[in-house]
C-alpha cells in the first residue's frame, strides 16, 4: 500500500520561498494595521500589534512552506 505522503527534496530554492514569505507577510501587515485600527482605534497600538503578530507569523509561515515544499501529495509526477 502506497503511504499518503513522503517527504521529498525541496522543489524550490530557500531563495524563492523566503521572497514568498516577506512578499505575503509585508500584505499581510497591512491587513493586520487595517484590521487592528479599526478595532482598537489608535493607530499606535494597531502597529505594535501588526507588527508583533506578524513576526510570529512570518517565521512559522517559512517552516510551514519549507515542509510542505518536501511533501510530494498532489504533485503530478514528470514524465
Amino acid at each position: 500500500m502506497r503511504p499518503l505522503f513522503r517527504l521529498t527534496q525541496p522543489y524550490q530554492l530557500r531563495s524563492r520561498a523566503v521572497a514568498k514569505t516577506v512578499c505575503y507577510r509585508g500584505f499581510m501587515i497591512v491587513v493586520t494595521v487595517c484590521v487592528a485600527l479599526l478595532i482598537v482605534g489608535d493607530v499606535s497600538d494597531a502597529l505594535n500589534i501588526g507588527i508583533a503578530t506578524n513576526l510570529v507569523k512570518t517565521v512559522t509561515y517559512y517552516l510551514y512552506e519549507r515542509l510542505w515544499d518536501r511533501i510530494d501529495w498532489g504533485i503530478s509526477p514528470t514524465i
